[in-house]
């Protein structure tokens, strides 16, 4: 009886990996070839990089920031645009930058995470990753306390802090894959 039942168990341990091998193969076959690696930055037109601004309405859109769905940012304004398809803005909302800014360029949102403790020591939520530079990862969060602070000037942070009714916005809005505009 033994006997028995260790083939029995032998056979649909053979057959579980077996399934699990073809179930593997056929969602790698059709995987997009991108999916695996984090997108790199696209360099902007060298004149979007400084986008022009409207002076009558500073909240305004910057032209030249791109078209379609994105997430713009800006390094000189410290604001945040959420536009749609059609190039409609769904919310606009100022953030504290970290003490590594990443480059003007166009970024694709690789990582998200929905709580963690940031590398500054702070609890944050609703993380969006969207670039690293020189080691450091690149991404907009609220703190659950809500502050939104200037970072310590003397650690290298790449977290990009919105207020928490922002953060959950962004989340919304900013799946992986989405597009984000560094501008100046």
């Amino acid at each position: 009886m033994i006997r028995t039942s260790s083939g029995i168990v032998a056979g649909l341990t053979a057959t579980a990996l077996a399934v699990i091998g073809f179930l593997t193969y056929q969602a790698s076959a059709y995987a997009p070839d991108d999916l695996s690696a984090p997108r790199a930055a696209e360099p902007l037109p060298a004149t979007a990089s400084k986008a022009p601004r409207d002076k009558n309405d500073p909240t305004a859109l910057p032209a030249g920031s791109g078209t379609g769905r994105r997430v713009v940012y800006s390094l000189d304004d410290d604001r945040v645009w959420l536009v749609d398809e059609g190039d409609r803005v769904r919310r606009t909302f100022r953030v504290s930058p970290g003490t590594v800014d990443p480059l003007p360029a166009g970024y694709a949102v690789t990582s998200r995470s929905g709580t963690i403790v940031g590398s500054d020591g702070v609890a944050v939520e609703h993380v969006v990753r969207f670039a690293s530079q020189d080691g450091i990862a690149i991404g907009f969060s609220a703190a659950v306390d809500g502050s939104v602070t200037p970072p310590d000037a003397t650690r290298r942070l790449g977290g990009i802090r919105e207020p928490r009714d922002a953060g959950a916005a962004m989340w919304d809005f900013a799946t992986i894959g989405t597009r984000i505009t560094v501008i100046r």
